[in-house]
């Protein structure tokens, strides 16, 4: 038993190396390519200070934040449907299908809207606003969810549907609203809505960094929890846990990454249901293991869909979310096909 835990530990470090070498090797593929190229040499010189003013100005303010935003947004989606399949018991569970993309969303929208005047200029104040914005909104659709779904307790199954239902409701709102926009907004509220990390800048960076760098280690503490959790909760009871306090604690922490990553990312769908399974399929059902190879997949994965979304059509930019969505709906499907 003790060969097969080693096994497993090398086969998670070796795992864990691989998506940081990756991760290293697409961050200078991604810093390189665009309109403008530049030159991996270029690239690490530009990084030590010794580039010219040009390349310095194209790296560290219009390519370094994007690419960091998008590390930080994967690693927030991916880790948020990480736990809402686990409290689910839902394999095909993640925050845009629950709806709680989708409120902080339409939160976010409403700030913009209200508060705003204009959608593409955010003031210091602002940015560090959506956020909260975002948060707000994801707390109040997963609220709503959660009463709805609630009778004698908590449904996985009840929760599931129950989020689909007030999915789309909050998009029936976001549509209202778009069209009150003027035509400057709606095209901008859009393409965000689609999945866009449309505010690319330091400030942006800072405003989202805490969020991460707090939530996912706690995420990580609460992982034997998860693991009694996604037993279901006839077992988790006669292990003596209080399952209804430690899914509301665990539902927060989704929703606060979601609603964070959201404000940043805007609504990029699939990335927080398809990484949980790539995952387990490497490690197993331990989230211990799951969480944080979800968090270095999911940063990968957006970062090679922003790569990718800002270059195959340059100068024309696809946003990002809807390159997540094709390379994740053929998986979605094969889910659909095979779930029971």
């Amino acid at each position: 038993m003790q060969t097969a835990e080693v096994k497993k530990k090398k086969k998670f470090i070796s795992i864990l190396a691989l998506l940081f070498l990756l991760i290293i090797i697409m961050f200078f593929v991604s810093l390189s390519a665009g309109v403008i190229k530049i030159a991996p040499g270029d690239v690490i010189r530009t990084l030590l200070q010794n580039g010219t003013a040009k390349q310095e100005l194209i790296l560290f303010e219009f390519r370094l934040p994007g690419i960091v935003l998008a590390l930080l947004i994967g690693a927030g989606l991916a880790v948020s449907g990480v736990i809402l399949q686990a409290i689910t018991q839902n394999e095909l569970a993640d925050p845009g299908i629950l709806g709680i993309n989708t409120g902080a969303g339409l939160a976010v929208v409403l700030f913009i809207y209200f508060f705003q005047g204009d959608f593409i200029s955010a003031s210091k104040w602002s940015i560090f606003m959506m956020p909260f914005a975002a948060l707000l909104g994801a707390i109040g659709a997963a609220f709503l969810i959660y009463l709805l779904a609630w009778k004698n307790g908590v449904n996985p199954i009840r929760l599931v549907l129950v989020g689909i239902g007030v999915n789309a409701g909050f998009g029936a709102f976001l549509t209202i609203f778009q069209l009150k926009m003027d035509p400057q907004d709606f095209r901008q509220a859009s393409v965000w809505l689609t999945g866009d990390i449309w505010n690319a800048n330091w400030t942006f960076v800072g405003a989202l960094l805490p969020w991460i760098l707090i939530l996912i280690p706690i995420a990580l503490s609460k992982a034997h929890g998860l693991n009694v959790l996604h037993l279901g909760d006839d077992l988790a009871k006669g292990l003596g846990t209080s399952v209804e306090r430690e899914r509301q604690m665990l539902l927060l922490i989704a929703v606060a990454l979601a609603g964070a990553s959201v404000a940043a990312g805007g609504g990029i769908a699939f990335l927080g249901l398809v990484v949980p399974h790539i995952a387990r399929k490497l490690m197993g059902p331990l989230h211990q293991y799951i969480i944080p190879l979800s968090t270095l997949i999911g940063a990968l994965l957006l970062m090679v869909s922003d790569t990718i979304g800002k270059n195959l059509l340059a100068p024309t930019q696809i946003p990002v979310g809807i390159v997540v969505s094709i390379l994740s709906a053929p998986y979605f499907i094969y889910l659909l096909i095979k779930a029971k």
